[in-house]
């Protein structure tokens, strides 16, 4: 039997072990994480497994994307196409409700795509602050992600704060 406290830790662990492969880029680590219609007993070759626990994604300025399939492409078309990404996570905050749990947090981002020039050192860092909300849910096999949600946090630049002065 689970306690709040294990359950906590082990949605904690689950999401750190999500951003922790997309920073080593392991596309198989990834996929293992997210809900499968496998994780829900659902035979794939009777059923849709679009029907039955949908996951769901929305990256910052994208689309709702929808079906396992779909968001697993999305990972998969964001590792090929960043050299180099680091998460430091902030103001993580973590709820658990029977078998569902849900986690907050606030993405401090760190990215470098290719070298403008081709050449092997990649292109300049870039840094974004990203806010999320990660949705587990508890299979036989831990803790899996059912949706992940995440929106750009707009910031002040000196031009606003110059139109404010005016």
């Amino acid at each position: 039997m689970s306690t709040a406290h294990t359950d906590v830790e082990q949605v904690e662990l689950a999401n750190t072990a999500f951003y922790e492969a997309m920073e080593r880029g392991d596309f198989e680590e990834l996929s293992s994480l997210w809900l499968a219609p496998s994780d829900l007993g659902v035979d794939e070759e009777y059923h849709d497994p679009a029907d039955t626990g949908v996951v769901s994604c929305v990256h910052p300025g994208w689309p709702v994307l929808t079906g396992r399939g779909e968001v697993l492409r999305s990972y998969a078309l964001i590792m090929a196409n960043t050299d180099y990404i680091q998460f430091f996570l902030t103001d993580v905050h973590v709820s658990v409700t029977g078998d569902t749990a849900l986690v907050t947090c606030t993405e401090n981002i760190l990215s470098g795509g290719p070298s403008p020039d081709g050449g092997d050192e990649p292109g300049p860092l870039v840094g974004q602050l990203v806010v999320a909300t990660n949705v587990f849910r508890r299979t036989s096999d831990g803790w899996k992600l059912w949706s992940h949600h995440a929106s750009p946090v707009l910031t002040e630049t000196s031009d606003d704060e110059d139109d404010d002065s005016a």
